[in-house]
């Protein structure tokens, strides 16, 4: 069945307010959030869907040189007709779109052949994969407690939180977070803030010592604490044994994870289908990071269709090798998180369904799930960054896009 047509739909959602979150480094203003939805349809009507990097460069590049190719061919094997691209496309950027709309491809020809996605992937091993609830952004101790309850309080059995209120107070978030939650549920501190404020950025003899105290409390990991890019000052950290270390996300391509691997740098490598690689690299990482005997942990900051298409190939491995997925906690009505994003669930007609704190991965074709297009209508694209970091010293701004592999877009 050859594919009739490809289509990258950009989408916003303007934050009210917006909401400026004041941090020990300076100040962080979220001005939207916004998401890609890729649909690849065939001939006969029968559409596949899947999540983008929600960018005007993504969206032209997968209309004017992925889209041509994908509409000469057949939706038959995605694998083959990946390797075909990459023959005559050796472009490292284009490619990695390109796995990103593979997501699209693959739940199209799961709906064509009447399989889930996780069985054109291999096989599913489990049926379930634990979440993380994730929130936690630059507020008071104390409210990092109230939300790490209210995460226990839905069933998950573990909380994310950003610290960024300098190194008394991060301390403090985390010691009442335990108090809040008790010695049975876990807690993971993302730390990347520690290294993007400037001249007030922590030093690594200031990480080091948080890291041990950070241990006191039996938090799962420590993500990204130094520049990822540093690994050799992840190794020297990991040789220290203090905190399990967590880092991946911002990886620019497979060398890198594979030094990140080997290094040993970490305890837990995390990646994004979206903006990383797709199921192609995912599948070789996996493989890696059993035999180096560490774990994985998805990174997923977007909609309920990210979530879902991570899942998809998650559960194709052992709980021993992908351990968590990343599932953002946004403001809803009753429910007080970072900030509202009524998007990121309603580009699905069914909510996900969450037991116990594990998604249950649907095992009908493709993703299993039922995109709504009406989104594309009413959330319309919002030109420009999401965000904007505004640090004290030196005084700059810098924007922040929606592609993770990216540490910066650059200073606005």
């Amino acid at each position: 069945m050859k594919i009739r047509s490809v289509d990258a739909f950009l989408l916003s959602f303007p934050l009210p307010g917006p909401p400026k979150l004041t941090y020990y480094g300076g100040e962080r203003t979220i001005v939207k959030r916004d998401a890609m939805l890729i649909r690849v349809v065939s001939e006969n009507g029968i559409a596949g869907y899947g999540p983008g990097s929600a960018g005007e460069r993504w969206k032209s590049r997968i209309e004017n040189e992925i889209a041509p190719f994908l509409k000469a061919h057949a939706a038959a094997d995605p694998d083959a007709l990946r390797i075909k691209f990459q023959l005559t496309n050796p472009d490292a950027e284009l490619m990695k779109i390109y796995c990103c709309v593979e997501v699209a491809v693959y739940d199209l020809v799961g709906k064509l052949k009447g399989l889930p996605v996780s069985e054109l992937l291999g096989g599913r091993v489990r049926d379930r994969i634990r979440l993380y609830g994730s929130a936690g952004m630059y507020m008071e101790p104390e409210g990092y407690a109230a939300e790490a309850a209210l995460a226990r309080s839905m069933g998950f059995k573990a909380y994310k939180m950003r610290p960024a209120l300098g190194p008394e107070r991060d301390l403090e978030a985390v010691r009442l977070m335990r108090e809040a939650t008790g010695p049975d549920f876990e807690l993971m501190v993302d730390a990347h803030s520690w290294w993007r404020m400037g001249d007030r950025s922590y030093t690594r003899e200031t990480v080091e010592q948080l890291a041990g105290q950070l241990a006191g409390y039996g938090i799962t990991w420590l993500e990204e604490p130094l520049p990822p890019d540093d690994h050799d000052a992840y190794r020297r950290l990991k040789e220290k044994d203090l905190v399990p270390l967590a880092s991946g996300e911002h990886e620019p391509d497979e060398a890198g994870f594979l030094d990140l691997l080997t290094g040993p740098c970490v305890d837990y490598v995390q990646a994004d289908v979206v903006c990383q690689g797709g199921y192609s690299l995912a599948r070789r990482l996996f493989a890696q990071i059993e035999r180096e005997e560490l774990r994985f942990a998805f990174h997923s900051w977007g909609t309920a269709l990210e979530v879902m298409a991570a899942a998809q190939i998650g559960i194709c491995w052992p709980e021993t090798v992908v351990e968590w997925l990343e599932y953002p906690c946004y403001t809803e009505p009753g429910r007080q998180f970072m900030y509202p994003f009524p998007l990121a669930a309603e580009m699905l007609k069914e909510p996900l369904q969450i037991v116990e704190g594990d998604l249950v991965v649907p095992a009908g074709p493709g993703l299993g799930v039922t995109v709504d297009e009406s989104v594309i209508e009413r959330y319309p694209w919002i030109p420009g960054p999401w965000s904007f970091f505004t640090l004290i010293s030196p005084p700059e701004t810098f924007a922040v896009t929606s592609d993770h592999s990216v540490k910066w877009a650059g200073k606005g």
